[in-house]
């Protein structure tokens, strides 16, 4: 049988970037997803772009039965672990939910890579981790923190399950990916950030204001300890991110037990940054409006990425402008998300801002 890399979640925004590079690359992937907050669709995209099948399969990370098949099934050596929720707003509000799927369904996902011998991994994890940071840009060495919300503390159980993990048993070689704040999307405009029901983070809340599907877009907090009051993030282009685990995976061939990454360009830049550059790409302008600071949010948080650099051989290579171009191409070729039918059109904006 040919060697698989097992992508969990990898129907989502992130994974499916992920399992493009990789099929680039020249790896045989499966995709595990439930699709609680992906499109089927994706996969259909996948194999148009790759001009090549992907196995695919619907199902959860807490079904041990299902697990074992695959592994049985396919000759699987790595595992790429995306498959969780991933709202700060929703977990504050359902964080048993958060616990169930995130940690459990890790802790059962693991169990079933020992019970088959498969001890490559590299797991999805957040800056969140990291907590209110003393200071900026954040190290790997500066430690992790407490985490404001629920979904920042389970990425931090999860760390702390597999650093025990990698602890107890010298055949684990794991990379723990800590990034920012991905955005953008793949050039072709193909493939792109889809979420169900109404977009939690900026960008995608941005377009749809840009496309017509939302009134305006709600910035919450005016009042932070920032140049203009607003949060400040560290932005990294998705396709970025995806490379970042591939280089990962080619790492984790040689470095056992637990490795910490942070992927980001280390640069941070405000809500309202983002808006007015938007507006000067696009030559669109965004209503907006500001509302009370969110729960679960923090002020600024940008990564130092050099650790990444030294030991990946890698770095962010795309700069805001191109996130912004593509995430907005993504938006135009596609304004319902994957229930478009897909065609590239004329992006008249983009063409006459440039």
């Amino acid at each position: 049988m040919r060697k698989t890399t097992l992508i969990t979640g990898g129907a989502g925004y992130i994974g499916s970037h992920t399992a493009l590079a990789l099929i680039n690359a020249g790896h045989h992937v499966l995709v595990l997803d439930n699709l609680c907050n992906s499109c089927r669709e994706s996969i259909a995209r996948l194999e148009q772009l790759t001009q090549t099948r992907v196995d695919f399969i619907n199902g959860d990370i807490r079904d041990s039965i299902l697990l074992d098949s695959i592994f049985s099934r396919y000759d699987i050596d790595a595992v790429v672990h995306f498959a969780s929720l991933k709202s700060v707003e929703e977990s504050v509000r359902k964080p048993l939910d958060y616990y169930a799927n995130n940690v459990a369904g890790t802790l059962n996902l693991c169990r079933a890579m020992v019970r088959n011998d498969v001890f490559r991994l590299v797991f999805s994890s957040s800056a969140t981790v990291y907590g209110e940071p003393v200071r900026t840009p954040i190290a790997e060495d500066f430690g992790t923190g407490k985490p404001v919300n629920p979904y920042g503390r389970t990425k931090l159980m999860i760390e702390e399950l597999l650093t025990d993990l990698a602890d107890s048993d010298p055949r684990w070689s794991i990379g723990l990916l800590r990034y920012f704040n991905p955005i953008g999307a793949h050039e072709s405009g193909m493939i792109g950030e889809d979420p169900n029901g109404r977009p939690n983070n900026l960008l995608p809340c941005l377009t749809q204001v840009a496309i017509g599907r939302m009134p305006e877009l709600t910035v919450y907090g005016c009042d932070y300890p920032t140049v203009d009051g607003t949060c400040v993030r560290d932005y990294i282009h998705v396709v970025d991110l995806a490379i970042g685990h591939l280089k990962a995976l080619q790492v984790l061939r040689h470095n056992t037990g637990i490795n910490f990454w942070n992927l980001g360009t280390g640069i941070g830049y405000s809500v309202l940054q983002i808006i007015h550059s938007f507006e000067d790409i696009t030559g669109i302008t965004i209503p907006y409006h500001f509302a009370p600071r969110r729960v679960g949010d923090i002020a600024k948080c940008w990564a130092d990425p050099s650790k990444a650099g030294r030991e990946l051989g890698w770095s962010a290579q795309r700069d805001l402008e191109q996130m912004i171009i593509d995430t907005w191409r993504w938006q135009s070729c596609n304004p319902q998300g994957y229930q478009s039918s897909f065609e590239i059109p004329a992006l008249t904006a983009l063409t006459a801002a440039k």
